[in-house]
């Protein structure tokens, strides 16, 4: 069979070569990345966590470019372009390099199944060595434990929270939830932990292997204030620091889990004061909370479990002041989306509904009967685009409109206005 020569090429093939999208387990990547020799030369961060780690490796990467390190990071799902996933020195692989990484991969594979997923591991970290990078940031891709990238000894491992999400595949409550997360830590290695109400099974986890875990409210704080605000690290205080570029009350934890991890490796990656500020003020992670226009506000957030769909809540009430807040709501059928509308039923006054036209995507008919159940005011569009600018079109100056449940919805929200920040 001949290999494909352009990277839509390679994508289409390995989103239907392995029967099952998703198939945990670490047995093939180890065998494939022993192949190819990717055994890591650089420190390793790894995060996870049900909500905020992608934030978290957005505020890693560019705090450490900030302070002069050339930094790989490997981050899923992608917005509009798979070349997101994968960054070097704070830009994303061109399509050619990430061709001859998946060729490189499929050479050492064998006869060796990967999943789409798998594969776009191993091909970010063969980049990576190529590429002499000085650090790598891998975000999880679904859980901890058995997830790809776990493959590799993280040098810090970073769990942001731990909720409900993605039962079928963790576990039904937080405690095997937060087992799985809690498989990124390493015996003698640093941990971090940023949820405020980490489960049993993560605390007793790190106990029983000798991982030194960092947790938020104990060894790690967050103190508020006006203008700035700082964080204290086992007795060591990173004060004046500037709010971050990503608004919510909840990236401060973000930020702090990645300033703690910074702080656990201060020895091999040191970073000055003045590049934690500068890395906090310009991170960014498209579709967290994202202000794309003004008057009326209009927020892109990636929400889609009712953890997210609770932070989503808070936010906009801080924001949305004495206007109405309409949503442009699609999801996944395979998500707890009558959950997610209790969430914010009591924050938006109007839902502008669609069908997601992507496997596993809920239908509008779907969407509607969960709507109706809940007694809101909704209306139901062909497609989140449709949804959008129906939504611009009701929307006073002072109202606020906020597209979320899924990736797919932000994505499809970014493609109809081609990237435009005006909405």
């Amino acid at each position: 069979m001949s290999l494909p020569q352009t990277l839509s090429g390679w994508l289409a093939l390995l989103e239907t070569r392995h029967p099952k999208a998703i198939d945990l387990g670490l047995e093939r990547v180890e065998a494939v990345g022993a192949r190819l020799g990717l055994a890591p030369d650089f420190p390793l961060i790894t995060v996870g966590g049900t909500n905020g780690k992608g934030s978290a490796c957005a505020y890693l990467e560019s705090i450490l470019a900030a302070a002069g390190y050339r930094v790989g990071c490997y981050t899923s799902p992608h917005l509009l372009r798979y070349n997101e996933r994968v960054r070097i020195a704070r830009r994303e692989a061109a399509d050619a390099d990430l061709v001859a990484a998946f060729r490189a991969v499929e050479a050492a594979r064998g006869e060796t199944p990967l999943t789409y997923f798998e594969q776009g591991t191993l091909a970010a970290m063969w980049l990576f060595r190529r590429e002499g990078i000085d650090v790598a940031v891998l975000e999880v891709g679904l859980g901890g434990r058995l997830d790809a990238v776990n493959v590799w000894d993280a040098d810090c491992a970073v769990v942001t929270s731990v909720d409900l999400d993605h039962q079928e595949y963790l576990g039904p409550d937080r405690e095997s939830i937060g087992f799985e997360k809690a498989g990124i830590f390493r015996a003698g290695r640093p941990a971090v932990c940023a949820d405020p109400a980490p489960p049993a099974s993560l605390l007793a986890h790190a106990d029983r292997i000798g991982a030194p875990l960092l947790r938020l409210g104990r060894e790690i704080r967050v103190e508020p204030g006006e203008g700035t605000w700082q964080c204290r690290v086992s007795g060591v205080v990173y004060e004046a620091l500037p709010y971050p570029g990503m608004p919510g009350r909840h990236q401060l934890d973000n930020a702090s889990a990645a300033l703690a991890a910074l702080w656990a490796l201060r020895g091999r990656l040191p970073v000055a004061p003045e590049a934690m500020r500068r890395g906090l003020e310009s991170a960014r992670q498209p579709g967290r909370f994202q202000i794309v226009g003004t008057r009326p506000n209009r927020i892109l957030d990636v929400a889609h479990n009712p953890h997210a769909a609770r932070t989503l809540a808070m936010n906009l009430k801080g924001l949305a002041g004495e206007g109405r807040v309409h949503a442009v709501f699609a999801m996944l059928g395979d998500k707890d989306i009558a959950s997610v509308i209790d969430e914010l039923k009591g924050v938006v006054a109007r839902w502008h509904a669609a069908g997601l036209d992507v496997p596993r995507g809920a239908d509008g008919q779907a969407l509607g009967r969960l709507l109706e159940a809940a007694g809101v005011d909704y209306s139901l569009y062909p497609d989140v685009a449709s949804a959008w600018r129906a939504a611009c079109e009701a929307a006073g100056a002072a109202d606020t409109i906020a597209a979320f449940g899924s990736f797919h919805t932000v994505a499809k929200v970014l493609a109809s206005t081609k990237g435009r920040s005006d909405g």
